[in-house]
Order: C-alpha cells, then structure tokens, then sequence
C-alpha cells in the first residue's frame, strides 16, 4: 500500500474520532503510539486532518449543496468524513491531481463504507468537480488526461 493512501486511511480513523469526540485528546497520542508512521505518511495525514479541520463548515456547505435529501449531520460518518477530505483534497491540494483524489476516496468508501458509499461518494464528488467555478484548473486536468486514453 502507498504511503497516500495510508496517510488517507489514516486521516479517515482520525477525523472518525474528532467526529465523535469533538475534539482532540490523549486518544490522538495513542493512536500514534500504534502506527509504524514514517515521516512523510504522517506529514501527509496530518496536512489533510489539519485541513479538514479549518475549513470544516465550508465542506459541509458544500456537501449540503451537492447531496439530495441528505443533510450532513445525518450521512454515515465514515461517508461525511471521506467526502470532506475529498473535498480538501481538490480545493486546496493543488499537488494531488483531481483523479487520484476521486480515485482513493471511492476505494476508501469500498473499504470503510455501506455498499452504496462508493456511488455515492464518486457522484457528489464528481459533481462538484464539474460544477464548482474554483474547481477549472483540476477539472481541466481531467479532461486532459482522458483525452489522452
């Protein structure tokens, strides 16, 4: 496994935890204290967590934009928590390329989540990357590279 994608996995167990306690605690150091985390796989999950973190009520705007008949407080916490870290993923991580963001959150959806997650998941992001203004840049990088299949 790919040290993204662990970081991923990894930035999913944390932010799972920030949702049911609200905030951080010693739970926060034991989990560190369990993980063989190199370096660079722990820059990487701390980066998405601290950035899911700040920008929390834009994500969930957003999201309560996209979704139909589904208010965020009330999705599976696994599917909400996936979705926001996708979200931060194509606003503000300009070096990770809008396929592999779609790509990794469907599998963790596979993974972690109910048997509709993934379809769900995939269609709001893919939503919300055809449709968010700020979102050219990425959405134009998609295209380029299936034009290129």
């Amino acid at each position: 496994m790919g040290s993204r994608r662990r970081a991923r996995e990894w930035a999913l167990q944390i932010l799972f935890q920030y949702d049911i306690h609200g905030e951080r605690g010693p739970w926060l150091e034991e989990f560190w204290k369990t993980l063989p985390a190199d370096p660079e796989t722990r820059v990487f999950t701390e980066r998405l967590v601290a950035g899911v973190l700040k920008h929390k009520a834009e994500l969930d705007r957003v999201i309560g934009h996209y979704s139909i008949n589904w208010k965020v407080n009330r999705m599976p916490i696994i599917d909400r928590n996936i979705l926001r870290a996708g979200l931060y993923e194509l606003f503000w991580m300009d070096d990770v390329p809008a396929r592999v963001t779609l790509d990794e959150a469907i599998e963790l959806a596979k993974r972690y989540g109910d048997h509709d997650a993934a379809k769900f998941i995939n269609g709001l992001l893919d939503k919300v990357l055809a449709k968010e203004p700020r979102l050219g840049s990425k959405r134009a990088n998609v295209s380029a590279d299936q034009d290129k299949l």
